[in-house]
């Protein structure tokens, strides 16, 4: 077993807190959080965001902060009704720019990082998608979606509201915007692409702000995806020239310092193959892919004079690496081994990064380090809301799966974890299935893992086949082997435990959201080894979730098969075809509007169950999707989940729907 070298410090912050208290459900949701800092371009300031949760408009809400790197102090920049999101500094770093939705519509607007009230600069019907600065500083590029034609207008006047699937697309492009910030209008933008032959998605433009590069697919439907090519606009007179035409997407184009080259991500035609880091001349010819020596699904973030950086999952961890384009050899700049670290962005001669961090002992924070060597200093203390919660401890485990896979987790233990003790174990399976759980503090939303082990339970968070940060082969374990292998996975963990002597076997639970709610179901028809099983937005039926699914391609990759052509493997990975033996006590919670994983998948779990006689609840969160993405819901979801494993692990009677007041 390998453990945390963070494990005692872990036990010595969260255990010898005075008055160490559990955090509610509420308090989980209310954590405070920091996300996507960005370094200005002399290194010297990052502006973040802050998200918080507003309970009197049921909202996570986002505002923009700046931190001083020297002063190591922060104040807030934007405070508006709703969200401000995505500040990006100007080449000369005198201005922000950034999106809110405080009007109607998401729009794009400019403010000084000293402060003062910010200007708008686009006023769109349909709002404003994504933007990027040319890197002369007097124009930014965004996109926006088309508005409604005349001629669709016309048909919803003569026959109402309808949709005709795979016809019906609304397409985005590129436009561009001139500032200035002395102007005392509204500035006019300019259409740079247009008509149906694309829609525009990730863009950059190039050094001399001459050109854009930009990705489009055919469409926006998520079934074309893998459409997507890589394209070179000349902004002055529009003319746009294909450069990449190839199977599988590609994306995320990033210029090379001389405005040579582009780099992109080369997606492959499987969601569980590698994407690759490759190149191509920015006048065109042929592509070179960069990356073959590195097992991990990555994409460029920025191309620097040392070479293109990126970020990537080792195992359970995250770290920042450099890609020598001559070479094509990738070496790691951030450190220490057993720390999460995403989110980079450099000042504009590379010397400087800024990101966010997590590891098993500390809560997310924003970071500042010098690139020739990795020395980070803490920019925020949004670990300080925990300094009275006595929490879990985190630390990775691995155990052998059925077929001899070396498979790792993240197990939760008590603070006062006695190895003389057996506790009740709840294995908590993630999305995906290429997510990956990792050894870091994370607020709860969906599972009140905090309350769950202060009640007394082991938490086993484990990346099964197909999870992220192993390498291709790893993540191919699952194809054509949906659910099965999965679920050896997940029930060789818990014999690996039951062996230690730590659970008591006749106490064990799971549950999991989208592929993790999948593997839930998959347990509750497969397996008599759970007490208790909750399954959010999973798949009951591979047939049923095809035919209804905003993503087909998925299921044709991971089975290799349409039902109508292979039914017998779509028979064997779905947790119905077991239906008749099932016995475990199943929640079921499900977006009302889920197109990812459809509601249909639920009622018919549900169903199925109640025709065998085993107890069942289904909730329907009423409005959402995939997620449940609105504070009050999702204090629902984890309420639910509490009082269900209450019920049928701890054997209590649920505690009444009374949730606490914010602190």
């Amino acid at each position: 077993m390998r453990t945390l070298t963070g494990f005692c410090a872990t036990l010595l912050l969260f255990c010898s807190a005075a008055g160490a208290q559990t955090p509610t459900i509420t308090d989980s949701i209310s954590l405070k959080g920091v996300s996507n800092p960005v370094l200005s371009p002399d290194g010297k300031l990052v502006a973040y965001h802050l998200n918080e949760t507003n309970w009197d408009d049921n909202a996570f809400e986002t505002e923009i902060w700046i931190a001083d790197v020297a002063a190591g102090t922060s104040y807030q920049l934007t405070n508006a009704k709703k969200s401000s999101t995505g500040p990006q500094w100007s080449p000369d770093g005198k201005w922000l720019a950034f999106l809110s939705n405080r009007s109607d519509k998401q729009q794009l607007y400019l403010i000084s990082p000293r402060g003062g009230e910010a200007r708008q600069l686009t006023k769109g019907d349909t709002g404003v998608n994504s933007f990027r600065w040319a890197r002369d500083g007097k124009r930014i590029a965004f996109t926006a979606a088309d508005g409604e034609t005349d001629a669709m207008k016309a048909r919803k006047k003569a026959y109402g509201e309808f949709t005709l699937e795979d016809e019906d697309y609304t397409h985005s492009h590129l436009w561009v915007v001139d500032v200035n910030p002395d102007a005392d209008k509204l500035p006019e933008p300019a259409r740079l692409t247009e008509g149906a032959a694309y829609t525009v998605q990730s863009f950059a433009w190039s050094p001399d702000s001459t050109r854009i590069a930009f990705s489009a697919p055919i469409n926006p439907n998520l079934n074309f995806s893998d459409t997507a090519d890589l394209y070179v606009l000349t902004v002055a007179d529009r003319s746009v020239k294909k450069l990449v035409d190839s199977p599988g997407s590609d994306s995320g184009p990033v210029w090379s310092p001389d405005g040579t080259q582009i780099a992109f991500n080369k997606n492959p035609v499987a969601y569980y193959l590698n994407s690759r880091i490759a190149v191509v001349p920015a006048a065109g010819g042929a592509v070179r892919i960069l990356s073959e020596g590195f097992d991990e699904d990555i994409g460029p973030e920025a191309w620097g004079p040392r070479g293109i950086y990126f970020t990537a999952s080792l195992r359970t961890y995250a770290h920042l690496f450099v890609l020598d384009p001559a070479s094509g050899k990738a070496t790691r700049l951030s450190a220490p081994n057993e720390t999460v670290n995403v989110s980079f962005s450099f000042d504009r001669d590379f010397r400087n990064a800024a990101f966010h961090r997590w590891d098993a002992a500390s809560y997310g924070e924003a970071w500042v380090t010098p690139l020739d060597r990795f020395a980070p200093k803490r920019l925020t203390r949004m670990g300080d809301q925990l300094a009275d919660w006595k929490l879990a401890t985190r630390e990775v485990i691995e155990w052998k799966s059925q077929d001899g896979t070396p498979i790792e987790g993240v197990l939760y233990k008590p603070a006062d974890f006695d190895l003389a003790k057996k506790y009740p174990l709840l294995v908590v399976v993630h999305g995906g299935p290429t997510g990956v759980d990792r050894a870091a503090i994370f607020p709860d939303r969906y599972y009140p893992l905090e309350k769950f082990a202060a009640k007394g339970a082991l938490i086993l968070r484990p990346n099964y086949r197909g999870s992220a940060g192993y390498g291709e082969k790893f993540r191919s374990l699952n194809v054509r082997n949906l659910g099965v292998g999965d679920a050896w996975d997940v029930i060789s963990g818990v014999d690996f435990l039951i062996a230690k002597g730590w659970v008591d076997r006749d106490r064990v639970g799971s549950m999991g959201w989208s592929q993790g709610g999948y593997i839930s179901a998959f347990l509750t028809t497969s397996s008599d080894r759970f007490r208790a099983i909750s399954v959010g937005a999973g798949i009951s039926n591979w047939m049923t979730y095809y035919v209804n699914t905003d993503i087909h391609p998925f299921t044709r990759h991971y089975l290799k098969a349409t039902p109508w052509d292979d039914p017998e493997i779509y028979a064997k990975t779905s947790p119905m075809t077991y239906i008749n033996q099932a016995k475990t006590p199943t929640l079921i919670q499900h977006g009302e509007f889920d197109r990812r994983v459809p509601i249909p998948n639920a009622y018919e779990l549900y169903q199925g169950l109640q025709d065998r006689g085993v107890p069942a609840r289904l909730a329907v969160y009423k409005g959402f999707g995939h997620g449940i993405t609105k504070p009050k819901e999702l204090r629902a979801v984890a309420q639910h989940n509490w009082e269900w494993f209450l019920e049928y692990i701890w054997g209590e009677k649920p505690e009444p729907e009374k949730p606490d007041p914010p602190k």
